[in-house]
C-alpha cells in the first residue's frame, strides 16, 4: 500500500486519519478472509507494515 494512494495534500487531518483507519480496516478484513479460506485465523496487522515498502520488511 502506498500512502499517496489514500492521502492527498488537500485533505484535512481528520480526513487523513479516517482514510488511514479505513485502509487498515480493509487490510485486516482482507487478511481475515485469506486466513479463513485457508482454515486459519489472521493475526492483527501491524500498522507499521502498511507504511513500509516490501524491501524494508
Amino acid at each position: 500500500m502506498n500512502a499517496s494512494q489514500i492521502i492527498t495534500e488537500d485533505m484535512t487531518l481528520e480526513e487523513k486519519l479516517a482514510a488511514i483507519d479505513q485502509a487498515m480496516a480493509n487490510a485486516q478484513e482482507q487478511a481475515n478472509e485469506e486466513a479463513a479460506s485457508r482454515g486459519t485465523f489472521a493475526a492483527p496487522l501491524d500498522p507499521a507494515d502498511l507504511t513500509m515498502c516490501e524491501g524494508c520488511q
